[in-house]
């Protein structure tokens, strides 16, 4: 709020101005648990992602989209909250939420150990080793869920967990795909062995070139690491294989989550041609 505007309301209605400054002050950090946007909401609330309430700005032009928000706000028997702008720049971090945000829920996430005992062989999990960027994470949740993957595990550290923004990316796949949260990423790879998986690690510098992957009927735990730093050393040396996708020589590397859904993609495809 502008000092000058701050000063005539105080005189003005100083009563009102007590009662708004607490909302004023509420989430003053963004919320990594929130949606913002009218279309990602709408989304959001479509696939039934697990929400606490809805906010939308007072005074704001109620579109079709926006109707379409509180009515399934309503539905899900959220509660609807008009809110200033200034407590959706700040729960947001962004002053693109336009006028409307949907407060989501701690991500439920799945047991791994039960995760392994479910899927049926062959069955392809997609680990993510450093890769921080949620719209990441929720990109390749979409691309996982997309390509028939099992489920996606994040480890606690050093890898982006499933908020708000990663929701939003994942365009509700989310909600249909079991996510574990390890305490461990290279003691689920040894779980996954156990279980009968081949760990296999993305890298530019991997042993096999993708066209010539020669695992994709087996069970395949597919792990991609973050841009910069690639595979850490311990997981490296877990995995059974390094592989490669074959670009040409003057592009330095893929997006993450573009790479990931090239290897699943052509998982699947090969799967598919064996059942012909």
């Amino acid at each position: 709020m502008r000092p000058g505007k701050k000063r005539r309301e105080s005189a003005a209605a100083p009563k009102r101005e007590q009662t708004r400054r607490p909302e004023n002050r509420r989430e003053t950090k963004p919320s990594s648990d929130a949606v913002a946007g009218r279309n990602p909401v709408v989304e959001a609330l479509r696939a039934k992602v697990p929400a606490k309430e809805l906010l939308v700005a007072e005074r704001i032009e109620i579109d079709e989209r926006m109707q379409e928000a509180m009515r399934l706000a309503k539905n899900q028997n959220l509660v609807i909250k008009e809110v200033s702008r200034g407590v959706l720049d700040g729960l947001t971090g962004t002053t693109m939420h336009q006028g409307i945000a949907l407060v989501i829920k701690p991500f439920q996430y799945a047991n791994f150990e039960e995760l392994l005992k479910k899927v049926a062989k062959p069955g392809l999990l997609i680990g993510l080793d450093g890769v921080t960027d949620p719209h990441n994470l929720g990109a390749i949740v979409r691309s996982a869920a997309a390509f028939g993957a099992d489920g996606v595990v994040i480890p606690e550290r050093r890898t982006a967990a499933m908020t708000g923004s990663a929701w939003k990316s994942s365009a509700g796949a989310a909600a249909r795909l079991p996510i574990s949260q390890v305490t461990n990423l290279v003691r689920s790879l040894e779980d996954a062995k156990k279980a009968g998986y081949f760990i296999v690690g993305l890298d530019a510098e991997g042993d096999e070139s993708l066209p010539n992957f020669s695992l994709s009927l087996e069970s395949i735990y597919v792990i991609v690491g973050s841009e910069g730093k690639g595979l850490s050393r311990l997981v490296r040396e877990t995995c059974d294989l390094i592989l490669s996708i074959p670009m040409r020589s003057d592009v330095e590397s893929l997006n993450a989550s573009v790479a990931t859904a090239i290897v699943m993609h052509q998982v699947a495809a090969n799967r598919a041609a064996a059942t012909l």
